[in-house]
């Protein structure tokens, strides 16, 4: 029994390790489709017509396997961007920069716990990411000011 228990909890603490490698690999690729571009507008200020057909194919290529691979990553992920079923006291309301929201809308119930397990930026300060519906909303919870919206973020 003890030895089932001690597996099961080396395999839950991995899980997240493999999750997380999917995620430095994307940005790996985005990090290279930005060396490409900048190889490409190198090739258009300096080289001839060939170097810069083939750079230009270059980024193509790699943007077309980047979103192929964030096509994967999310349906590997599918039930961390899954629409919810959520059931709030309040009817959809699209917020923007600025507005001051009700206390309701910004609840603790609604922060999202793990912003980065999302690839959203971390919220500093008093600030939460918030649920919406299908939005994220980053919110100042001590005088809820809206400061980011994503609208359809969870499609």
């Amino acid at each position: 029994m003890r030895k089932i228990i001690l597996t099961a909890l080396i395999a839950a603490s991995a899980l997240p390790g493999l999750a997380m490698a999917q995620t430095h690999e994307l940005r790996r690729d985005r990090q290279d489709i930005r060396e490409q571009q900048r190889d490409l507008r190198d090739a258009q200020r300096f080289g001839d017509r060939r170097d810069v057909r083939d750079a230009r194919r270059d980024v193509r290529d790699a943007r077309q396997e980047y979103r192929e691979d964030w096509r994967d990553y999310r349906a590997k992920n599918r039930a961390l961007y899954a629409r919810g079923n959520w059931r709030a006291p309040f009817a959809y309301q699209r917020f923007a920069p600025g507005v001051v929201m009700r206390p309701t809308y910004y609840a603790s119930r609604y922060y999202i716990a793990d912003p980065v397990r999302y690839r959203l930026p971390v919220a500093a300060g008093p600030n939460r990411w918030i649920r919406h519906y299908d939005d994220a909303v980053l919110v100042n919870v001590r005088t809820g000011r809206v400061v980011q919206v994503m609208n359809g973020f969870y499609w």
